[in-house]
C-alpha cells in the first residue's frame, strides 16, 4: 500500500478530505449542529468508502485512473448538492424509492434554479473542498496498483466494513441509537445525522433492492383501568374488529404486531361534534401553498371570514412531506408518509377506505375531484381512485376544454367552470386540488397569477418574494369567493361545509422572508409550518375555538366525526382534533409539538410550554409513539391493511 499512501500519490488524502469535509459541511447546513458521536461514526463508515475510491483510481492505467478520480471527485460532490437542494425544496432529501418524484420537480426549473440562488452560499460552501483538491491537483500522481496490493486493499476493505458493523453494538440504547437506525428504523434524516450522507444513500439503495420493514419499537401502553370504566360510559369512534384474537391468529409476525399495537391504542372518543354536520355536502380543498401569513381582511377577505368564523384552530400545522404529494396524502389518509410509502400507494393503488371520496360514495353522495393542472401529475389518475374519485376531471383530460390550461392556471377559473357541474345534485362531496398558489414567487416569469394581481400588492411594506406570493394567495381568495357565490346561487351555501388546509407551507420562501409578514418570529423546523386549517358552513352561529395542536394526519378523522360517519379510530394514525385524544402534531425529521411543548429532533431539545412540567420520560415515549405512528403507516400502505381488515 506504499503507493497509495505515498505522499505524492495521496489519492487517499484527496478523497478522504473531499468526503470527511462534506459531510461536515452537510450536517452543519442541515442540522446546524454536530456532535462527537455523529463525526466518529460518520468517519467509521465513510473509511470503507474512502479506501473503494481509492483503490478504484489507482486500479487502471495512469491515464484511466487519473479520469476516474476527477469524475469520481466531480459526481461525489454533486451528490451532495443535489441533496442539499432537494432537501431545501422538499423538506426530506432524496430516496431511490420516488425517482419520479425527482423528474417532477425538474418541471419546475424556474423553482430550481431559484432555490440555487437563494442557498448559493451553502452552495459555494460545498464546492469549496473540490475547489482547494483542484488548486493541488499536481501534488497528485496516480499509479496502477500490482496485483498483491489489490488483494491487500480488498481485505482491508472488508476488514473496515466489519468494524463499522461491529461498532453498532456499542450504540445500542436508545429509540435513535445506531443499532437500532441500521436494522431497526427507516428514518432518513436521522441516519445522515449519524451515519453520513452517503452511507445513509446505501442504506436506502439496500431498502429498495431487498425491502426493509421498520420495527415497532415498542408498543403503546395499554389503557388503565380508570379508562376502561370510562367506556362503559363513552361512546367512542372503533369497529367490532377484535384485534387481540387477529393477532393471535397471525402467523405473519409483522401484521401479528401491527394488530397488537392496534389493540393497544386508546380510541377516540365521540364527542359534542359527532354528527354536527350530518347529511351536508362537503367541498374539501387541498389548497397550493397556502399558509396562514396569507390571510388578510383587506387582501384575501374570503379566507379572512372562513379563517374566523368557523372552527378556529389556534395550533394547527401543515408538515412538510414532499410538497404537495406529501401533504395531499396526509389530508387525505390520515397517515404519515415517506417516500417508499408514497411511492407503493401511487404504484400498488390500496384503497384507502376510510378516504371521504370512498365514504361519502357509499352514503349515495355525488362525488368529484378536481384539479387545473395536469392529471397524471404525482400520479393522480391512480391515486385518486385509491380515494374513492372515480369522477376525476383536470387538465389533458378534459378540463382543458373548458378552461385555460397553461402554467399558472387559474383557480378562480377552475370554480366557474366546475361548481355548476355538481351544485345542482341533491347531495355532493368535491375535492380540489388547487394550483394558482404555487412557486415561483415572482413578478419576473413563470407565476402569472402573481403578475395578475400586483398592483393590489405593490404598495406592501414586503420583499418582492413575498408580495409575489400574496398575490398568488389572492387569485385563490377569489376562487373562495366565486365557490361561495355559485353555492348560494343555487341554493345550497347554507347546506355545504367548506375545508380548506394547506398542502405545506410556501417552502420557497425563505424563514426570514416568512418572518417579514408573519405575526410572531417563527423557526425554520417547526413553526414555519403553523398555518389554519378552515372548517366552515354559513349556518354556523359563532366561531368554535379550539387550542389543541393539530396537523393534516388530523383532517380526515375530525371530518368523519363531524359528518357523523362510522370508522375505527385506532385504525388512523391521525386524530380527531375535537376528541379528548391528546393533540400531536409530527414532522418530517421527527420533530414534534404536542399540547405539553415542542421536541426539536436534531438538537434532542424539548421546550414547553410555559408553565408545563413533564414527566422525565415524557419525551422519550413521546418519540416512540412518534416513531411508531411512521411505522403503522408504512405497514397499512404496504399490507393493505384496509382491504384485508375491512373487506373492501
Amino acid at each position: 500500500m506504499k503507493r497509495i499512501l505515498n505522499k505524492k500519490s495521496n489519492t487517499l488524502c484527496a478523497y478522504s478530505f473531499l468526503i470527511i469535509s462534506l459531510e461536515i459541511i452537510f450536517k452543519l447546513l442541515m442540522f446546524h449542529r454536530i456532535n462527537l458521536d455523529s463525526i466518529l461514526y460518520t468517519i467509521i463508515f465513510s473509511l470503507p468508502i474512502i479506501l473503494f475510491f481509492t483503490i478504484l483510481t489507482n486500479f487502471f492505467r495512469e491515464k484511466i485512473n487519473k479520469i476516474i478520480f476527477y469524475v469520481s471527485l466531480f459526481l461525489i460532490t454533486f451528490l451532495y448538492l443535489f441533496q442539499y437542494v432537494f432537501y431545501r425544496l422538499f423538506s426530506v432529501t432524496f430516496s431511490f424509492h420516488t425517482i419520479g418524484l425527482a423528474n417532477q420537480a425538474a418541471d419546475f426549473s424556474s423553482i430550481i434554479i431559484d432555490s440555487i440562488k437563494m442557498y448559493y452560499l451553502e452552495i459555494l460552501a460545498m464546492i469549496a473542498p473540490l475547489i482547494i483538491i483542484l488548486i493541488f491537483r499536481r501534488l497528485i500522481k496516480f499509479y496502477k496498483l500490482i496485483k498483491q496490493v489489490k488483494i491487500m486493499g480488498l481485505v482491508i476493505f472488508l476488514i473496515l466494513i466489519g468494524l463499522s458493523i461491529l461498532s453498532l453494538g456499542l450504540n445500542k440504547d436508545g429509540l435513535y441509537s445506531a443499532y437500532n437506525l441500521y436494522y431497526k428504523v427507516n428514518a432518513e434524516e436521522k441516519n445522515i445525522e449519524k451515519f453520513g450522507l452517503l452511507t445513509a444513500m446505501r442504506l436506502d439503495i439496500e431498502h429498495v433492492v431487498f425491502g426493509f420493514d421498520e420495527s415497532f419499537v415498542m408498543t403503546s401502553a395499554k389503557k388503565d383501568d380508570d379508562q376502561k370504566d370510562k367506556e362503559k360510559i363513552v361512546a367512542y369512534n372503533v369497529s367490532d374488529l377484535d384485534f387481540k384474537a387477529l393477532s393471535e391468529n397471525e402467523s405473519n409476525n409483522n401484521l401479528k404486531k401491527l394488530y397488537s399495537y392496534f389493540d393497544s391504542v386508546s380510541p377516540t372518543n365521540q364527542n359534542d361534534y359527532t354528527g354536527y354536520f350530518k347529511g351536508k355536502n362537503l367541498v374539501f380543498i387541498l389548497a397550493e401553498g397556502f399558509n396562514s401569513i396569507a390571510v388578510s381582511e383587506e387582501l384575501t377577505p374570503n379566507l379572512y371570514k372562513l379563517v374566523n368564523n368557523g372552527f378556529v384552530f389556534n395550533n394547527y400545522y401543515s408538515p412538510v412531506f414532499l410538497s404537495t404529494t406529501g401533504g395531499e396524502f396526509q389530508a387525505t389518509t390520515g397517515l404519515i408518509p415517506n417516500q417508499e410509502i408514497l411511492k407503493v400507494w401511487k404504484s400498488r393503488s390500496p384503497k384507502i377506505s376510510y378516504a371521504l371520496g370512498n365514504q361519502f360514495s357509499k352514503l349515495g353522495y355525488n362525488v368529484n375531484a378536481y384539479h387545473d393542472w395536469t392529471y397524471s401529475y404525482y400520479d393522480r389518475h391512480k391515486t385518486m381512485l385509491t380515494l374513492g374519485y372515480n369522477n376525476y376531471l383536470a387538465c389533458h383530460n378534459g378540463l382543458e376544454k373548458e378552461m385555460s390550461c397553461k402554467w399558472l392556471p387559474s383557480d378562480d377559473e377552475l370554480m366557474n367552470v366546475t361548481v355548476p357541474k355538481y351544485s345542482d345534485s341533491e347531495q355532493f362531496m368535491t375535492y380540489y386540488v388547487s394550483v394558482s398558489g404555487h412557486a415561483p414567487y415572482n413578478f419576473g416569469g413563470g407565476n402569472s397569477m402573481a403578475v395578475r394581481n400586483k398592483s393590489l400588492v405593490k404598495d406592501l411594506p414586503y420583499s418582492d418574494a413575498v408580495k409575489a406570493y400574496i398575490a398568488s394567495q389572492i387569485e385563490f381568495d377569489k376562487s373562495i369567493g366565486t365557490l361561495i357565490q355559485k353555492l348560494e346561487e343555487a341554493g345550497k351555501l347554507d347546506d355545504t361545509v367548506i375545508v380548506i388546509t394547506g398542502d405545506h407551507y410556501p417552502y420557497t420562501l425563505s424563514t426570514d422572508e416568512i418572518n417579514e409578514v408573519s405575526s410572531y418570529k417563527r423557526d425554520g423546523i417547526v413553526e414555519v409550518n403553523h398555518s389554519n386549517l378552515i372548517i366552515w358552513n354559513n349556518q354556523m352561529e359563532k366561531p368554535i375555538v379550539i387550542d389543541k395542536v393539530g396537523s393534516q394526519i388530523d383532517v380526515l378523522p375530525t371530518l368523519l366525526n363531524l359528518f357523523g360517519i362510522d370508522y375505527d379510530s385506532r385504525l388512523i394514525v391521525g386524530k380527531d382534533i375535537l376528541s379528548d385524544a391528546p393533540g400531536l402534531a409530527i414532522f418530517s425529521n421527527r420533530s414534534w409539538v404536542s399540547d405539553k411543548g415542542t421536541y426539536f429532533a436534531s438538537g434532542k431539545k424539548f421546550v414547553p410550554k410555559d408553565g408545563v412540567t413533564v414527566d422525565d420520560d415524557y419525551v422519550e415515549n413521546m418519540n416512540v409513539e412518534v416513531a411508531n405512528r411512521f411505522t403503522v403507516s408504512g405497514q397499512i400502505i404496504n399490507n393493505n391493511i384496509y382491504s384485508k381488515l375491512l373487506g373492501e
